[in-house]
């Protein structure tokens, strides 16, 4: 089982960098940021963007994975995005994974003056934006015309480091969005169902597990795929205690995840707890993963 992560941008550098750069000293697997322009309760607040997070995060770490938790269509065109991501993969010297999703309604949508998308669309757009990236960072030229964007010559010189392109960590919990996962990615992550009911977010977990099984399957893929599970999407906050992150790992093993990913405690609000559960868990949890 390998653990991640995930650091909000929403600091100053000088208070995010220790962060990062005990993420990678405590021995996570990976470190992710959110890649919105604002986010749910904490949209007054202070936000920074992921891009230049993650490219100033590459030079003050050396072994952790870093990624987009997750990027979106939202407010990106795969050409321009395909630009910073090889930006990031050649920083990085190969640590960088694209984490991806189709992503939803609220203020990225909106802070631009649109409406946000019909769900077919949405989905629609999600299946374009995936395939055109995965072209443009695994060619040297790409021209391409969809519904929703078009290339003309695109150049991705000098390509990835990382080959034939950066890995894709593919969010996906309905079928449509789990059959572009099965297609295009490396890793598969969940959130899990919406719910209070901390049984029934595990029982929809493991139907989604099973889901995409047979969604990976029906799709021929041979080689296997990382399936990560956001820890903190449950009613529990994952870090609560030591205790409770190790019996929610133990959980998500035994569905089939390779990867869980939690967030590290903020003072209030969404996900409020201690940072001393995080140097708790990098001193007693993590060297008996085996990641």
């Amino acid at each position: 089982m390998r653990v991640g992560i995930v650091i909000l941008p929403e600091h100053r550098w000088w208070i995010a960098e220790p962060k990062w750069r005990a993420a990678d000293e405590y021995g996570f697997h990976h470190a992710w940021t959110y890649d919105h322009l604002g986010w749910r309760s904490l949209v007054d607040g202070p936000w920074f963007g992921a891009v230049p997070t993650l490219t100033a995060a590459a030079m003050v770490t050396s072994r952790i994975r870093l990624g987009t938790f997750v990027a979106n269509p939202n407010f990106r065109h795969p050409v321009p995005f395909a630009r910073e991501l090889l930006t990031l993969d050649d920083v990085s010297d190969g640590r960088f994974t694209l984490g991806v999703g189709a992503g939803g309604a609220g203020y990225d949508t909106t802070v631009m003056g649109g409406e946000a998308p019909l769900p077919r669309d949405r989905t629609a757009r999600f299946g374009e934006f995936v395939e055109l990236l995965d072209q443009l960072l695994g060619k040297d030229r790409t021209s391409w015309q969809g519904e929703f964007y078009s290339a003309e010559e695109a150049r991705s010189a000098p390509g990835c480091v990382q080959r034939p392109r950066v890995p894709f960590v593919v969010a996906a919990n309905g079928p449509k969005a789990m059959r572009i996962a099965a297609r295009f990615g490396q890793g598969w992550v969940t959130t899990g169902p919406p719910t209070d009911d901390q049984e029934a977010w595990w029982r929809g977990v493991a139907e989604l597990s099973a889901q995409f099984t047979e969604t990976f399957v029906t799709h021929g893929r041979s080689s296997r795929m990382s399936r990560h599970l956001n820890l903190d999407s449950a009613p529990v906050y994952s870090l609560s205690s030591a205790a409770y992150f190790t019996d929610a790992v133990g959980r998500a093993a035994e569905l089939g995840f390779t990867d869980v990913v939690a967030h590290w405690p903020r003072h209030d609000g969404v996900y409020a707890g201690s940072e001393s559960v995080v140097e708790e868990i990098a001193a007693d949890v993590l060297p008996t993963l085996g990641h």
